[in-house]
């Protein structure tokens, strides 16, 4: 049988492979590193948690750009190109680049039956690898202990916040979750936790393998005003510090596990004060509290669990006036979608329900119903005219918003990677709300 010859048709070859779009096991993985001979000789850091992964990445590479390391970044989802999951020197790979890696992986495979994730990832790191890199991060898809990624030892592990999200997975409570996440830690490499009420599961992994725990608030804290943070470490400080460029009170939490990192690499990889400040400054990542100005305001967040959208109605309510929020809004069936509504529904005035293309989505007639239901028994929790309608696209959502807006309202588009991502397939969209008499 012929190969497939483009990106999109091998990344539809390797969704055809697998029965389940989620398998964790290592089992796959561990066989097809051997097969493949793959071995990531350059310092590794690997990043999990449930919220704030992506931008840990993007602050990672920022800071090791600024400091002259050539940086290879695997991070998933992406939003519109797949593409996006790849990144050597702060460039996006070419699709072209990656087809004699896919190519290898098929061959390779016989008859195992990769998932999609494990596929995509295995042809990204041999990619990587070909590469002359100072540095690779590899960010978690699910969980940690099962993961694909966590086929690979990493050098320096990093996790951000854990939070109830995949219980169907990772277990109900916190502490099974923590457990899960604690996986990716290695027996005498440092292991970085963001979360400030880290889960005693996470503390006792770190303990039961012998990894060299950094804890927040005892091994690296932060402190600050409205104008500027400071960060202090085992040995090092950094004061007067700019706020990182990208948007949101939780991104101080991310950034301090960034500098915990550095600093337990400083060995292997050194960063001056100013690759620090450069990297903060100029770090970007789309659809964190990404703020689109314009006429309404557009606020795009890929927050897909309670605790993420909690973290963005602070984030909302922390700006300036807009007399009405319409909400554009599409999930995963399996999350928990009545948590984050009712989470936002105070502050929201209209609601767009939107399907995603993906079988793993609820429908938005689904998504219509059960903002019906909490509203018929909890009346006072909504706010405004409780409107809400359903529509086929994200696209169709968000033009449907804009017809709705005055010019001083705000739009916010959430919910899903694949929400956002449905509204910046043709790039950033045009704000042009009908102005009132």
């Amino acid at each position: 049988m012929a190969l497939p010859a483009t990106l999109a048709e091998w990344l539809a070859h390797c969704e055809r492979l697998h029965p389940k779009t989620i398998d964790l096991t290592l089992a796959r993985m561990l066989a097809m590193r051997e097969r493949l001979g793959l071995a990531i000789d350059s310092p590794l850091i690997v990043v999990g948690g449930t919220n704030g992964k992506g931008s840990t990445c993007a602050m990672l590479e920022a800071i090791a750009l600024q400091a002259g390391y050539r940086v290879g970044l695997h991070t998933s989802p992406h939003l519109v190109h797949f593409e996006e999951r790849c990144r050597i020197g702060g460039v996006p790979v070419d699709a072209d680049a990656l087809l004699p890696h896919f190519e290898a992986i098929e061959r390779a495979r016989g008859g195992i039956a990769l998932t999609f994730f494990e596929f995509t990832l295995l042809a990204i790191i041999r990619l990587l690898v070909a590469e002359a890199l100072d540095l690779v991060v590899l960010e978690v898809g699910l969980g940690g202990r099962f993961d694909a990624v966590n086929a690979f030892d990493p050098d320096c592990s990093i996790i951000t916040s854990i939070d109830l999200d995949h219980m169907d997975y990772l277990g109900a409570t916190r502490e099974a979750i923590g457990f899960e996440k604690a996986g990716i830690m290695r027996s005498g490499r440092p292991a970085i936790v963001s979360d400030p009420a880290a889960p005693r599961s996470v503390v006792d992994f770190a303990a039961t393998v012998g990894a060299d725990l950094w804890l927040a608030g005892r091994d690296f804290s932060f402190s600050g005003d409205r104008q500027q943070w400071n960060w202090a470490g085992r040995q090092r400080r950094y004061s007067g510090l700019a706020y990182p460029a990208l948007r949101g009170a939780n991104q101080l939490l991310n950034a301090a596990g960034v500098l915990a990192a550095f600093e337990a690499l400083r060995d292997c990889l050194p960063v001056t004060a100013q690759a620090v400040r450069s990297g903060l400054a100029r770090v970007d990542l789309a659809a964190r509290f990404q703020i689109v100005p314009g006429q309404p305001t557009l606020v795009l967040d890929v927050a897909h669990n309670p605790h993420a959208v909690a973290a963005l109605v602070h984030n909302l309510d922390q700006m300036g006036f807009h007399p009405r929020t319409h909400a554009v809004f599409g999930a995963m069936q399996d999350k928990d979608v009545e948590g984050m509504l009712r989470r936002t529904m105070p502050i929201v005035d209209h609601w767009h329900f939107t399907d995603l293309p993906t079988p793993r989505a609820a429908k938005a007639r689904e998504l219509l119903e059960l903002h019906r239901a909490i509203v018929a028994g909890d009346p006072a929790g909504a706010r405004g005219e409780r409107s809400a309608t359903s529509h086929a696209t994200p696209s169709l959502a968000l033009h449907a918003a804009l017809a709705a807006a005055d010019p001083a309202d705000r739009i916010v588009v959430f919910g899903s990677f694949y929400t956002v991502g449905g509204v910046l397939g043709d790039g950033l969209p045009r704000l042009a709300a009908r102005h009132t008499d």
